[in-house]
């Protein structure tokens, strides 16, 4: 942990409707929503309004009737991300991405090249905006956790540092939801003990919070009450898992939803090969019409980055939910591959199955060299140019700062 405030958290502000301001100037100014179906996101003109991420979109337009809705280009978020990324690694020396759009940069010992961690703030947002067209807010402080909360505080498009001898007056006064990983329900759990804000948590004791929490997190809690974070930051951090999701006009068609899961699978096993990783356990994901959630997994017998076996078993999980699908209606469906590991895996037997990793070398190869749309499933190709796009080389498309 360092000892001066020297770790910055940079997010870009409310990005995906950024990169749909910044490119078209005729949304600028003006309430943004990205995603018919579901908000995938909104711009602050739409937050203003009551406008949320993950919100229906009917629900979105009745807050907001005048807000313009665009359809994601997600090309353009990936190509934006890559741009601000280059800007981190020029800035720092350790950056630890947490997700297209956000990141760690630990700052220390560069004051006398690049200046005091202020300075390099100050300079990175710059050069964002500069050279690459968006907002995006930075906070520096002593620990990760405090330069998260510094950034969320200073939100949109600000600058703020939390000095290590004004960090009990920073964050005293917030509500408890502003800590690392207190969510709705344990925030609910301590209102109802008369505890609002970080102040009147770090009143309490250890044993007491975590007979009301439970051991993890009554200890998170306390520990981040008390600014007390040890994790560096780790620019050498490998994703646990590899995925990708895609939200929805609600469907209850299994035949468009498979279309869709075609284009994701491509995706992240693309991804996966790419990155050299291959992994053991698929998981699918669907958020349905009433907005809630399920998660449903198979770990294979051994480690792959197969499009045909991931595909193959992320077929299997969706099939075996057809009847809640076609019931409730889906609104979101994402893929995900986890327990990975690098991938110096021997094929599989029978040897006829090495036709196929061929054949994904072969479509990566060319996609490298000639674009993403270079080659493209035909049953894609029968879906329309939007499904066709996702086959696009990206990341995670979470966060939306």
């Amino acid at each position: 942990m360092s000892e001066q405030a020297a770790i910055l958290h940079a997010d870009l502000d409310a990005f995906f409707a950024s990169v749909e301001q910044r490119d078209n100037p005729r949304l600028r100014g003006r309430p943004v929503i990205v995603g018919g179906g579901v908000v995938m996101a909104a711009s602050y003109e739409a937050r203003a309004r009551g406008v949320r991420s993950a919100m229906g979109g009917r629900r979105a337009r009745q807050l907001c009737p005048d807000a313009i809705v665009v359809q994601p280009r997600f090309h353009a978020y990936v190509e934006a991300s890559r741009a601000v990324f280059e800007l981190f690694e020029q800035a720092a020396p350790v950056v630890e991405a947490m997700s297209i759009d956000e990141a760690f940069l630990d700052v220390r010992g560069l004051e006398h090249i690049s200046g005091r961690p202020e300075q390099i703030a100050a300079r990175l947002r710059r050069d964002v905006r500069q050279r690459v067209g968006l907002p995006i807010t930075v906070g520096v402080a002593r620990t990760k956790h405090l330069a998260k909360v510094a950034s969320g505080v200073a939100k949109p498009d600000g600058l703020l540092v939390v000095p290590p001898d004004g960090e009990r007056e920073f964050l005293h006064p917030l509500a408890v939801e502003c800590l690392w990983g207190v969510g709705p329900k344990t925030a609910e759990r301590l209102h109802a003990r008369g505890i609002q804000t970080v102040g009147d948590l770090v009143r309490h004791s250890e044993p007491m919070l975590v007979s009301l929490l439970g051991r993890a997190a009554g200890r998170h809690a306390y520990a981040l009450a008390h600014n007390r974070d040890p994790r560096r930051v780790d620019g050498r951090r490998r994703r646990r898992s590899v995925g990708a999701q895609c939200a929805l006009g609600m469907t209850t068609s299994l035949e468009a939803l498979d279309a869709v899961l075609l284009a994701l699978v491509d995706r992240v096993t693309r991804r996966m090969r790419t990155k050299g990783r291959a992994g053991r356990t698929v998981m699918l994901r669907l958020r349905f019409a009433d907005f809630t959630r399920a998660s449903r997994s198979r770990t294979l017998p051994r480690p792959t980055a197969a499009t045909e076996t991931v595909l193959a078993t992320a077929r299997a999980l969706l099939f075996a939910e057809r009847r809640t699908v076609e019931r409730r209606g889906i609104t979101l469906i994402g893929v995900a591959v986890s327990g990975l590991e690098s991938s110096g895996i021997q094929l599989e037997l029978p040897f006829e199955g090495a036709g196929r990793d061929v054949l994904d070398a072969v479509i990566d190869d060319v996609r490298s060299r000639f674009g993403p749309a270079a080659v493209t499933r035909a049953a894609l190709l029968q879906r329309g140019p939007r499904l066709a796009a996702w086959l696009f080389p990206g990341e995670d498309y979470e966060g939306d700062g």
